[in-house]
């Protein structure tokens, strides 16, 4: 898989004692052409739909599960893109994300978000890749975590348009 980009604030250092997190994300077309994008009210920014790679699981598995959570959504038509590496030292947390194309297949059943997802306010909503794009340009999130998820999913969505579309 590529490594699409590394982020990490200006003044960070890299550190090897980080506690090491595995996610999977997607961007899943549906019919419309459209992508889930999930709105973090709560934190004033937006997010592709995706999480963490639990014991035992492989990335696909974790991804199928994470999207049928987050988006009610079968995803089919799996293509690797990318992984993008984040150093959050506040968290001392070094985080891999990797990252998919696919498409949603069936109908959509209905959002099972955790409770830190409904508390944080988790708004399902369908965009095209530029109006993606655009809201997360714009989006001011209020919190350390959100300034990461934003930079991390806007740096893969314009490199997915700019090398696949």
């Amino acid at each position: 898989m590529e490594l699409i980009k590394e982020i990490y604030f200006e003044n960070d250092v890299k550190c090897n004692n980080y506690k090491i997190r595995k996610a999977a994300r997607s961007i899943a077309f549906n019919t419309d052409g459209k992508i889930p994008l999930l709105n973090v009210s709560k934190n004033n920014y937006h997010k592709l739909a995706g999480g963490g790679i639990e014991e035992g699981e492989d990335i696909i598995k974790a991804l199928e599960r994470e999207m049928l959570e987050e988006v009610g959504a079968n995803i089919g038509e799996l293509e690797e893109i990318g992984v993008i590496i984040e150093y959050r030292n506040k968290f001392e947390l070094l985080q891999f994300s990797y990252y998919y194309k696919s498409k949603v297949i069936g109908k959509l059943t209905e959002t099972a978000f955790t409770e830190k997802e409904k508390n944080n306010g988790f708004i399902l909503e369908w965009k095209t890749l530029d109006e993606a794009i655009e809201l997360l340009k714009n989006d001011k999130p209020i919190d350390y975590e959100g300034q990461f998820i934003v930079k991390r999913d806007l740096k893969f969505l314009e490199y997915f348009k700019k090398f696949y579309i």
